[in-house]
């Protein structure tokens, strides 16, 4: 009878330290971290290498490898998941400090029925410094004139998509840990920064139409001064307020809520979204915006 190996004597150690463990998703460079820290609590033999780890804890059907592919990139990413983890678990595996956002955060915050099969995950820049010069209106209809950028950084799993948006630098202002479908904790945008982000990102929501929606939907649970105070801090260079205003005022806020919206002053005229033909135009938010959100 064979004797027994050094990581089946410490089988009972090693399951209970990745049961207590709140991670739950790792990549081989985390498991060589792992047995690096417990080799000699476990008491392992030098000689056990990661993939042998890997290897032990894939037999006895405790973690199973999922595999990340980005075909514009020609990109893998494998990850190990310790029992059944979520989509939105794995991916924020992906990006080291990420979070989730835009249309998946709409979601999470239980603003649409709709269950989208494309997931953002926001790795936020390096911090950089503001642009040069001030904020022009041939500038601005310049810029709103195109379509908007979308990232080409996307992964598939199965049938379903994560893109990767590489956001502005806010150190992650507005993220809190949210309950997933599964009762997971996920790194999510609160609701305040997700409707701003998805003004700021409308192709990452569905389009302008179903951020209104969303911003219909919650109309009871946002408050108006935490997301004044998140976009201020934000400090972009657009004046989204004047977007954010005229969606509380076609989503049914009450007037003084959306009034607030209007304090960082009104002097250019804005695009609700970019890329708009025979655009209408909104006098009060000096507005252009698609047909079809008239009052």
């Amino acid at each position: 009878m064979p004797q027994p190996t050094r990581l089946t004597i410490a089988k009972e150690d090693i399951f209970s330290y990745f049961e207590e463990a709140p991670q739950k998703v790792f990549t081989e460079a985390e498991f060589a971290r792992i047995l690096a820290q417990q080799r000699g609590f476990w008491r392992l033999a030098i000689k056990t290498s990661t993939l042998q780890f890997i290897e032990f804890l894939t037999n006895h059907k405790r973690i199973h490898r999922v595999t990340f592919r980005s075909e514009a990139y020609g990109q893998k990413l494998v990850r190990y998941s310790w029992g059944d983890s979520s989509i939105y678990q794995l991916a924020l595996s992906l990006r080291k400090s990420s979070y989730l956002s835009h249309g998946t955060a709409v979601f999470l915050h239980g603003l649409t029925d709709l269950i989208p099969k494309t997931l953002y995950l926001n790795a936020e820049q390096s911090p950089k410094p503001a642009p040069p010069g001030k904020l022009t209106q041939q500038s601005l209809d310049l810029a709103f004139s195109r379509k908007q950028r979308q990232s080409n950084l996307s992964y598939t799993h199965n049938e379903w998509n994560v893109t990767v948006v590489n956001g502005k630098n806010t150190g992650r202002l507005g993220v809190e840990a949210l309950p997933g479908p599964s009762n997971e904790k996920l790194d999510v945008t609160n609701l305040e920064r997700t409707l701003i982000d998805i003004v700021v990102r409308p192709a990452y929501a569905g389009g302008i139409f179903q951020v209104l929606q969303a911003y219909r939907s919650a109309k009871e649970d946002v408050s108006t001064n935490r997301l004044i105070s998140t976009l201020k801090k934000l400090d972009y260079t657009y004046p989204y307020h004047q977007a954010i205003g005229f969606l509380m005022e076609r989503a049914g806020y009450e007037r003084n809520r959306y009034e607030m919206l209007r304090d960082p002053g009104i002097q250019l005229d804005f695009h609700l979204t970019h890329g708009v033909q025979n655009a209408a135009y909104d006098a009060s938010w000096r507005l252009f915006h698609p047909q079809g959100m008239e009052l």
